[in-house]
């Protein structure tokens, strides 16, 4: 693959009759309607979209062989399967664990820069593969291509973080008061590190881990979601051509085990999976955090989110609009920091209520391959069945709800217009996270009320305030304002970088990914004291006198 030909994201023309049309458009074979930006029911003759070919296409090129086995994928955009995987008994998650084990063993005594070189060179092959990856995201996932590519950039970017963080894996000089000695505090490699991860971000969240991982010395055994197998083999043969120029990384340094609830539980319970690092739904970490606590390991959870903005009375109402559209309908609702629950003061309500109503009415839903579309399919029936359930509670409970229809397309796809829900106050429905581009509007009338209402729920993950008052601003960020993880000014609270620490309170599970001191998770911590003296005195004075 070295010498593989630079991948063309829209891939080759398609011809019909004696025209030439790329990119490919979404066709629904069975109603003749195309779906995407600007095109009405039959009106270009395009053949219908085939996700499974498409699929075909992207693991030849990126050298991908996917084995046929038990767990298929299906592509949100048309519902077709696009791969099968086979899924790994409890028997191989052991032993992919033991092999990690053997290959934690050597990979913790190479100089932490080495172990930065190699993950130097997997942004590096990244780089080479990004579109061919990113639109295989869009294809397995659903995500609209500009995110597909957006994810991708997040693994090349936490590379370049880690390669910088392998030469700042740093202790401390701690001051001792015995004469003589040196007291300091020292990071080592922690050991084997389970990665389980969901459909919504299927290839950036294990980048965020295994690549500070790698860097501290672990190893790291991935379980990918069921939903999104294919993405996940096609990291790992990207990440296996960058440890082949490395030429040193131990085998096994990096696996996959592909499965449902029982490969998972398997991984969690292994005693020695060092640390779980599990990213999924509240009900998912109540499960996996009890079961590792048993058997005393670490656990690293990033779970539900159920985010707040609050727009204020001085705030830009252009600069919000577009933050607000951003955050509550991207990756079509379905990212951990979606903005769902919205607080908008009763002096702007009038203005800017009625425009985002104009804005849901025309945001473009569609194919996510297509140029112009913003919101693609949700990722199955359970999602959009769950999606209208909200809707109709939100009724029952007084909202009054503008869009959230399922548009005309393939059978198992589901595309959706994003929903907008006017509530007369916080509710039942307004503090469950629905996975779905659902936003809850309501009104508010002092700073003090909107905080109150935006920390009734019962996740910490994400939350921001559009003001141009900087006692508003400032209180918001304080121990008295937003209890989140992320609390943010004058942007959504979606799109987090890498370097700053990525996670939240409550029932988002308190776990720290990505930058800052994330790494520390990934790493044990010793206490060292040196005696240089030739003395042995005690610590607290104690007098110990031998006879």
């Amino acid at each position: 693959m070295k010498n593989a030909a630079p991948f063309t994201p829209w891939g080759p023309s398609l011809r019909w009759g004696d025209e030439w049309f790329s990119p490919p458009a979404l066709l629904d074979s069975g109603c003749g309607r195309l779906i995407g930006r600007g095109h009405r029911p039959g009106s270009v003759p395009l053949p219908s979209f085939d996700s499974s070919a498409e699929a075909a296409s992207l693991f030849g090129h990126l050298g991908l062989s996917p084995a046929a086995g038990d767990m298929e994928s299906r592509s949100p955009i048309d519902g077709r399967v696009i791969g099968s995987v086979p899924a790994a008994s409890a028997g191989e998650v052991a032993s992919a664990v033991e092999r990690a084990s053997e290959a934690f063993l050597a990979w913790r005594t190479v100089p932490p820069p080495r172990r930065g070189e190699l993950v130097r060179l997997f942004g590096e092959v990244l780089r080479e593969e990004k579109a061919a990856l990113a639109r295989l995201v869009s294809l397995e996932a659903g995500k609209i291509l500009q995110e597909g590519l957006g994810e991708v950039q997040e693994m090349i970017d936490i590379c370049d973080f880690a390669v910088g963080l392998s030469r700042q894996l740093y202790g401390l000089t701690i001051a001792t008061e015995r004469p003589g000695h040196r007291m300091m505090e020292t990071w080592h490699p922690l050991g084997v590190v389970g990665v389980i991860s969901a459909f919504n971000f299927p290839v950036a969240v294990w980048a965020w881990n295994a690549c500070l991982a790698f860097v501290c010395g672990d190893s790291v055994v991935w379980k990918p979601s069921e939903k999104t197998p294919l993405t996940a083999a096609a990291v790992q043969a990207v990440f296996g051509r960058a440890a082949e120029r490395f030429g040193e990384a131990p085998a096994n340094l990096s696996q996959v085990v592909q499965g449902g609830r029982e490969t998972g539980e398997a991984l969690v319970d292994h005693p020695r999976v060092a640390l779980v690092s599990a990213t999924g739904s509240t009900r998912m970490g109540r499960t996996v955090a009890p079961r590792v606590a048993a058997r005393f390991g670490r656990v690293l959870l990033e779970l539900g989110g159920n985010n707040g903005m609050v727009v204020a009375p001085t705030a830009d109402l252009s600069l919000a609009e577009r933050a607000i559209a951003f955050a509550a309908v991207g990756t079509a609702g379905q990212r951990c920091t979606t903005l769902r629950r919205l607080f908008v003061h009763d002096d702007v309500y009038e203005r800017l209520v009625p425009r985002l109503q104009q804005i849901w009415a025309t945001v473009p839903v569609g194919n996510p391959l297509e140029d112009g579309t913003l919101v693609g399919p949700l990722i199955d029936r359970a999602a959009f069945e769950a999606m209208q359930t909200a809707l109709a509670k939100a009724r029952e409970q007084g909202g009054d709800v503008r869009g959230g229809d399922r548009h005309e397309s393939a059978e198992g796809a589901y595309y959706v217009s994003p929903a907008l829900v006017e509530m007369p106050g916080q509710s039942e429905i307004t503090l469950t996270e629905t996975f779905a581009p659902i936003l809850y509007v309501m009104r508010y009338s002092t700073l003090e009320e909107a905080i109150d209402a935006h920390n009734a729920a019962p996740q910490g993950l994400s939350s921001s305030i559009f003001t141009n008052d900087l006692r508003e601003a400032e209180h918001f960020l304080s121990a008295a304002g937003s209890d989140c993880g992320i609390v943010n000014v004058n942007i959504g609270p979606s799109g987090a970088e890498i370097g700053g620490a990525f996670g939240g309170e409550k029932e988002t599970g308190g776990g720290r990914e990505s930058g800052s001191d994330a790494w520390r998770s990934y790493m044990r911590r010793a206490t060292n004291t040196i005696n240089y003296s030739r003395e042995l005195p005690l610590a607290q004075g104690i007098n110990f006198s031998m006879p």
